[in-house]
């Protein structure tokens, strides 16, 4: 499951997952994503995971399909996370983009908030 909050007034989008992501949650996610790179060239993306337990693999493909796709249009990416699986993933997918990628622990989630608003 997913709940998205986007600001018009700028260039990113704020994410909870929780569960296992699906392929409806990848096409509400989707359009907004093409919205905001098309309205300002990149975007930045908070990505807390909450009980998170990964991707049905449709929504696998269609995720790997954007992330390939748009690998240069991610600005910052702050992946929030609570397991030590999602650190690792977040150190791993940091070589497939030109984004600042930084990994925060759950509790740290406010400072994330921050530091993706930060230019």
């Amino acid at each position: 499951m997913i709940m998205i909050t986007t600001d018009p007034s700028n260039n990113i989008i704020y994410t909870i997952c929780s569960s296992k992501l699906s392929k409806d949650d990848m096409e509400q996610l989707m359009p907004m994503a093409k919205q905001k790179i098309e309205t300002y060239g990149n975007i930045r993306w908070y990505f807390e995971m909450k009980d998170f337990s990964g991707w049905e693999i449709d929504a696998f493909w269609e995720d790997l399909k954007f992330d390939l796709t748009h690998a240069n249009d991610y600005e910052k990416i702050a992946m929030v996370g609570e397991k030590s699986w999602q650190e690792w993933m977040t150190k791993f997918m940091t070589p497939f983009t030109k984004a600042d990628v930084q990994y925060f622990d759950f509790s740290d989630r406010d400072e994330a908030k921050e530091w993706i608003k930060e230019k």
